[in-house]
């Protein structure tokens, strides 16, 4: 028998997933998403989240609580009476009724290899530490933080220049697939849950702006790490004096180059620039208000040149 499901999801990396589950035959008993955030230039436009979108697009019913936590919300969710709840980036906390609220309990789709990068930013932070493989696991939520067995994985290599968007989006589709399997399974009645290792445990904190601008001083690989880790959003950035002021330039993509120099200096035509140990050639950025463009197109457009500096 199909399961009767509640979706719990915002962005567009959950979305794949309700995608996933409605395709299999389950019934989507509701879609929780967070609430339509101010959009527009004065912030007087809500914008619907992109769950909330295919949730109407597929004519599902939607709540969007602004918390969880109160009695009223907690007994609406459990008079659904559905056998399970899919979480997939959510964003906000689950108090233990909610955990508790369905037959089969809470799953969620993870973007890491638990216990390694638990928390809010797994994608980044697995790239910003140099981690050559990542994956997708399945596990039944419990009231820690991203503590709960797990039922299902799958392990991706995480290529020398991959970007924080390009691993997005490959597990993102992972993540849908494993899903569907797994509510497969458990309808089956044939998933093993297996508890989380006690070693090996690393937290995503969410990324701080104050951590995005690029030091040139650290390592070749350190840059090219941050710079991928943070593309394209919310971007890497150093700042380049053009056209005789300084101007902030986001750092989309980069690969690892030879060359030494000083720590932010342009050391040829093809916007290699040194770091603190080797340097790294730019590929693509975008100017302030500008388009992502290649380095080619930069360096015509910026008039850059070697010898000149980021900072």
């Amino acid at each position: 028998m199909p399961l009767r499901i509640i979706f719990m999801g915002t962005p567009e990396f959950s979305v794949p997933t309700l995608r996933a589950l409605a395709e299999a035959g389950h019934e989507i008993a509701a879609v929780y998403t967070q609430p339509p955030r101010p959009a527009g230039r004065r912030g007087l436009d809500l914008t619907p989240s992109p769950v909330q979108r295919e949730a109407e697009r597929l004519g599902l019913v939607v709540r969007t609580p602004v918390s969880l936590k109160g009695e009223a919300e907690q007994a609406a969710f459990a008079a659904l009476q559905a056998d399970v709840a899919v979480v997939v980036a959510y964003g906000l906390l689950l108090p233990k009724a909610i955990l508790e609220g369905t037959r089969f309990g809470c799953w969620n789709g993870h973007a890491s290899l638990l216990p390694r990068w638990r928390g809010a930013a797994p994608i980044q932070r697995a790239i910003m530490a140099g981690d050559r493989e990542t994956g997708m696991m399945i596990m039944k939520m419990d009231e820690g933080l991203d503590t709960g067995p797990v039922a299902v994985a799958e392990r991706v290599a995480i290529a020398p220049d991959m970007t924080a968007g390009e691993l997005h989006d490959r597990l993102m589709t992972i993540g849908a697939d494993l899903m569907a399997k797994a509510m497969s399974g458990l309808e089956r009645g044939e998933l093993t849950l297996r508890p989380q290792p006690a070693n090996g445990v690393t937290y995503a904190r969410k990324i701080d702006k104050a951590e995005t601008r690029t030091d040139w001083m650290l390592a070749n690989q350190q840059v090219h790490n941050h710079i991928r880790g943070l593309s394209p959003f919310p971007g890497a950035w150093c700042e380049m004096e053009i056209a005789g002021k300084a101007e902030r330039l986001k750092l989309l993509r980069s690969t690892l180059a030879d060359g030494q120099g000083e720590p932010g200096e342009i050391l040829d035509e093809r916007l290699t620039v040194g770091c603190g140990e080797g340097a790294v050639r730019l590929l693509e950025l975008q100017r302030a208000g500008g388009k992502p463009v290649t380095a080619e197109q930069f360096l015509r457009g910026a008039k850059a040149r070697k010898g000149m500096k980021l900072a």
